[in-house]
C-alpha cells in the first residue's frame, strides 16, 4: 500500500501520552512512513533545552509575546502545561485543512480538546498508554535528565492526564514498541478514509464526473 494520503479534507491526528510513555517515538516513526503529514510546530514560552531548535521543535517566545498572540485569537488551542505555556497557531492549522494536508500534533488533553471542539469532523484523538505507572518511573529514569522531585511531580501530572482518556478516540497500551506503532499507523490509515475526508469523492460520483483527479 502506498505512504501517500488520499487528497481531500485533511485530517488532524492528535497524539497524547504521559512524560515517558513513548509519544515522540512512535510520532517520529509515523512521519517517517508517511512524510505527508505535517507536524504541527507549536509555540511555548518555555526555554529551548539542549539540541531544540527555533522553529523546528518548537517556537520559543516570551510569555508577553504569548499573551499578545493569545489576546490577538492567533491559537487554534493552548495551554498550561508543567508550568508553561504552549499554543499551536490557527493560521497553520487553518491552511493545512483548506490545501487538504495532514497534520500530527503532540499535545496534551487540553489542547485536544479545544481543537475537536474549534474542526469536529477532522480531529482523530490517540491517547499512549504506559504498560504500568512503575514502568513509566522507571522509564524516567533510564533517561537521567531529571531529578527525583521533578519526576515524582511527572509521575503525579501522569496519573491526572490519564484520567482523560474517555476524551480520545483510541487507546494504544505501549508495552512493545512495533506493536503499538502497528495500532498508530492503522488508526492513521482508516482516518484517511473517514466519510468527512472522501464525501466530496462520492459526491463527485453521483454528479456524473468520470474524472476524479483529486
Amino acid at each position: 500500500m502506498s505512504s501517500e494520503a488520499p487528497r481531500g479534507t485533511g485530517t488532524l491526528l492528535i497524539v497524547s501520552s504521559p512524560s515517558g510513555a513513548g509519544k515522540t517515538t512512535l510520532c517520529t516513526k509515523l512521519r517517517a512512513e508517511f512524510p505527508s503529514i505535517g507536524f504541527s510546530v507549536s509555540y511555548t514560552t518555555r526555554p529551548p533545552r539542549p539540541g531544540e531548535e527555533d522553529g523546528v521543535h518548537y517556537h520559543f517566545v516570551t510569555k508577553d509575546r504569548f499573551q499578545e498572540m493569545a489576546a490577538d485569537d492567533e491559537f487554534a488551542e493552548y495551554a498550561l502545561v508543567h508550568g508553561n505555556m504552549y499554543g499551536t497557531a490557527a493560521r497553520q492549522v487553518g491552511d493545512a485543512l483548506a490545501a487538504g494536508r495532514d497534520l500530527l500534533f503532540d499535545i496534551d488533553f487540553q489542547g485536544g480538546r479545544q481543537l475537536r471542539q474549534r474542526f469536529p469532523d477532522s480531529v482523530v484523538l490517540v491517547f499512549i498508554l504506559p504498560p504500568s505507572l512503575r514502568e513509566l518511573e522507571q522509564r524516567l529514569r533510564r533517561r537521567a535528565t531529571d531529578a527525583d522531585e521533578v519526576i515524582a511531580r511527572r509521575l503525579k501530572v501522569a496519573r491526572s492526564e490519564m484520567a482523560h482518556y474517555d476524551e480520545y478516540d483510541y487507546l494504544i497500551v505501549n508495552d512493545d514498541l512495533d506493536t503499538a506503532y502497528d495500532a498508530l499507523r492503522a488508526i492513521y490509515v482508516a482516518a484517511l478514509h473517514q466519510r468527512p475526508r472522501l464525501a466530496h469523492r462520492a459526491r463527485a460520483l453521483l454528479e456524473g464526473q468520470e474524472a476524479l483527479p483529486w
